[in-house]
């Protein structure tokens, strides 16, 4: 009889074991809001009728199992109280969706949250030589972050995704904006990525530079994305900029979006000081553009769908170029609604549009823009999405120069058969062929 209490025991400790094991597992995939789950899961653990210690306790007769038991639990109190100290930190380790779980500092000199993280060995085949240091002139404000870092008030942000495809543009892009800029010393970068190493690489390229860099979960919008007709326009890291609001912190109330594919001209700040009066972003906007070609037409014949401009007058507007009033965003839950266009496309009979990232921003958005000068998009210089044939500048002053479409100009640089607009990209570039 004793024998087999004691197999019985043996039995439920293992599975005791294995459930715990479990658990963790789960901790590894939750996030805050599955906090609250989290704990009830632990607590219905415990109280199971399989691990009613109390009613073990009261069979004192059984001293020897007893004992065993008391002993085990004992040895595994420290194993289970580090377990609830995970999900109390766990917030802490991984930030609520969209997760920011690498946050790179180079005005802090240190990694906030993770340690330094090695670059994958898709980075080992860039290399870029260094950048000549960028200072203010001599009418700029005199900058010392300290501990404010990013929440400067005389900061200019600029947000710019960091990946392996369009890295080489997104360099480019930084290396044009410091060129031009007045005030280099003053703009602060917000980088997003979704692999680790690359905050490395910005910080040897550009060792004087101010920026941060922020992990966006691909995972965050995977669900979400439908085909689109061009794969590049189907990678996650496409719709981050649609989570810049919960991304940056807070004390950040303005920043300017900027595609990887573009070079700057002329001086940021004058981007920046654009008014957008009550609106949340500004962009330059298009209204000669067919604006209908951006939805299918389902879309437009179910009387549900085309209400949603009613009382805007609707013009096509360029995502690669915008500048946002992050508190506006954040008060009114852009985000959200961005998703909820998303989550219908999925759900629909049949689809909605066709454009990767840009319809649901159309229809958040689209007549609710403050216009900015064309001159701050010239945008189109990579073709279609399917040819990426060579284009001409838009009449009018140029101020920054947009590789939109599939052509890109390190790509056709490279391949040695390059658009006549491409070697105005190619005094950016500080990539080394290896």
């Amino acid at each position: 009889m004793e024998s087999h209490r004691e197999k019985k025991f043996q039995k439920e400790k293992a599975l005791f074991v294995v459930g715990v094991g479990n658990f963790l597992v789960k901790i590894s995939q939750f996030t805050l809001a599955d906090l609250r789950g989290t704990i009830a899961f632990v607590i219905s653990l415990i109280s199971s009728n399989r691990f009613d210690f109390k009613l073990r306790k009261r069979k004192r007769k059984r001293r020897f199992i007893y004992r065993g038991k008391m002993l085990w639990i004992a040895r595994l109190s420290g194993f289970f109280s580090a377990a609830m100290v995970m999900i109390i930190l766990f917030p802490y380790l991984q930030s609520f969706p969209p997760a920011e779980a690498i946050k790179y500092s180079q005005t802090d000199s240190h990694i906030r949250l993770n340690p330094p993280i090695e670059s994958t060995g898709s980075l080992n085949r860039f290399s870029f030589r260094k950048a000549d240091a960028f200072h203010n002139a001599d009418e700029c404000r005199s900058l010392t972050l300290g501990k404010s870092g990013s929440c400067h008030p005389y900061l200019v942000h600029v947000a710019i995704t960091l990946d392996v495809e369009y890295l080489r543009g997104s360099i480019a892009a930084v290396h044009s904006i410091l060129q031009h800029s007045k005030c280099p010393e003053s703009v602060f970068f917000h980088f997003l990525v979704s692999e680790p190493g690359l905050q490395n690489l910005v910080g040897s390229t550009f060792p004087e530079l101010k920026f941060k860099v922020y992990f966006f979960d691909p995972e965050r919008v995977r669900s979400l994305i439908s085909t689109s007709v061009r794969q590049a326009l189907e990678q996650p890291l496409n719709y981050a900029r649609n989570y810049l609001a919960d991304l940056l912190e807070p004390c950040v109330r303005r920043v300017i979006y900027l595609d990887s594919d573009l070079v700057v001209v002329d001086d940021i700040s004058k981007l920046w000081n654009t008014s957008l009066g009550d609106k949340t972003i500004g962009a330059p906007e298009y209204c000669h553009a067919n604006f209908t070609k951006y939805f299918t037409e389902y879309f437009w014949s179910d009387r549900r769908f085309p209400g949603v401009f009613s009382g805007r007058k609707p013009c096509y507007f360029n995502t690669g170029v915008m500048v946002i009033d992050l508190v506006k965003w954040r008060r009114f839950g852009y985000t959200r609604r961005i998703e909820r266009w998303m989550e219908i496309q999925k759900t629909s009979p049949r689809r909605i549009y066709e454009l990767g990232s840009l319809p649901p921003f159309l229809l958040v958005f689209a007549g609710l823009v403050a216009p900015i000068e064309h001159r701050w998009n010239q945008h189109g210089l990579g073709g279609d999405n399917v040819k990426g044939s060579c284009r001409d500048l838009h009449h009018g002053p140029v101020s920054l120069l947009h590789w939109s479409g599939s052509g890109k100009p390190w790509l056709r640089l490279d391949s040695k058969q390059p658009c006549p607009l491409d070697a105005s990209w190619a005094p950016y570039d500080l990539y080394e062929n290896l």
